[in-house]
């Protein structure tokens, strides 16, 4: 059967056409001097194609083959030495493991192998660009190597500026994830192009192994920009906890495998300056921080704080407050945190992880996308519709299964904008 695959160099135009090889020819049996017929290889075209130049260092490896598959790559510098390269999960290129160098010389040597089992091989020299003198974009990946994070922590990459969406399919296809033991997910990007987010359909299962790389250093991205670095990081999931506060009842709910194994009494945002309904994620841990809202509509304080716990960029954290236990189970009187005593936030400070879940129902307003790590707060179903490229249509969440599933998780990601807490 004839396959076709693949292989394209991500955001590298190339004028110059692949060349091709192989095909059907005929031959003369010198032996009998008749005409027998001699299968070559399959029809084989690389890129970047033989003699390129100026090819940014975000360079892959591409192939199409016509009759056959792709059996070999191998990519040298212009000292011989081997480039590592991986192939893509979908078969559709070959990664360096690496940014390439720039105004470098490389070789890629690849051979496909036909249905009848003859081989073509091709070898393609291109040369790299200069480094680029574009403005970059600069991303910021939050999940830091070496940690252990909680079952519903999503992979977050920012952009400043913004990916224009036009841009966003090169981005997505240098976002690379893989777990250990495998459980795909899926990108899904907020509508401005700020931020992109990765997750499975289900939460993560403790004990997971998930190594993140975003290689987008010398990337072209629209017309004008480049991305800026390459980033990477492996890290594990922790035991599962959620925590779910409820504004009817005042009360939090602390959930270990699905199981309660507290209640705390919480006040949360006052109807002047109220807290989010939705599912959100456990940011950032900080055993004391200020808070300092002068200058917002609302703000105009400066409090220490102890035990804090951030899920939201706008401000909102669990935290210690002496000054309202009264009022905690009863009465709202934040600007917008879940206040808890000074005992209970010791404790939950020891027990939570970066990448928990915290659901907070029954409140005046609804979570903003973008407010946090927000990829749970809507279905699978509209998470994958933000995705720039295709999803595996059979990516689909399991069956309803004991209730509260939860999230565990630990460490401090990248450092996150100034703490404004309510």
């Amino acid at each position: 059967m004839t396959s076709r695959r693949r292989l394209t160099l991500l955001a590298v135009t190339i004028a110059a056409a692949p060349l091709i090889l192989g095909g059907c020819t005929a031959e003369r049996d010198p032996a009998n001097g008749s005409a027998k017929d001699h299968v070559a290889g399959p029809d084989l075209a690389v890129t970047p194609t033989d003699k390129a130049r100026d090819v940014p260092v975000s360079a892959e490896v591409g192939t199409v083959v016509k009759g056959g598959r792709v059996t070999g790559v191998r990519l040298t510098d212009d000292k011989g030495k081997q480039v590592g390269a991986e192939p893509r999960d979908d078969g559709s290129g070959w990664v360096p493991t690496a940014p390439l160098q720039p105004r470098r010389t490389y070789t890629a040597e690849v051979t496909a192998t036909g249905d009848s089992g003859a081989t073509t091989t091709r070898t393609s020299t291109f040369t790299t660009m200069a480094k680029s003198t574009k403005p970059q974009i600069t991303s910021t990946l939050y999940f830091v190597g070496n940690r252990t994070y909680g079952t519903a922590m999503p992979v977050t990459v920012a952009f400043d500026p913004a990916i224009p969406k036009e841009a966003r399919a090169d981005v997505q296809r240098r976002l690379f994830v893989k777990t250990n033991p495998p459980q795909p997910g899926a990108w899904s990007w907020l509508e401005d192009g700020s931020q992109v987010y990765y997750r499975a359909p289900d939460f993560w299962k403790p004990g997971t192994t998930i190594s993140v790389r975003a290689g987008l250093e010398g990337l072209p991205i629209g017309k004008d920009r480049v991305g800026d670095a390459e980033r990477t990081a492996t890290s594990k999931i922790g035991r599962q906890l959620s925590l779910e506060v409820d504004n009817a009842t005042k009360q939090m709910t602390v959930l270990r495998d699905g199981k309660q194994i507290r209640r705390i009494p919480v006040s949360l945002g006052k109807p002047s300056t109220p807290s989010s309904s939705g599912k959100m994620v456990i940011m950032e841990k900080h055993e004391r921080t200020t808070f300092d809202t002068r200058g917002e509509p609302n703000g105009g304080y400066v409090v220490d704080v102890d035990d804090a716990q951030r899920y939201t960029w706008g401000g909102e954290f669990i935290h210690s407050a002496p000054w309202s236990e009264g009022d905690q189970g009863s009465t709202n009187v934040s600007h917008g945190c879940a206040n808890v005593s000074a005992a209970a936030a010791d404790w939950l400070m020891g027990v939570t992880q970066v990448g928990d879940l915290i659901t907070v129902k029954g409140t005046e307003v609804e979570l903003q996308p973008g407010n946090g790590w927000t990829a749970w707060n809507v279905s699978w179903d509209e998470f994958v519709r933000g995705s720039a490229l295709p999803v595996a249509p059979g990516l689909k969440p399991a069956p309803p299964a004991p209730a509260h599933p939860g999230a565990v998780a630990g460490g401090s990601p990248a450092p996150a904008p100034s703490v404004t807490g309510r």
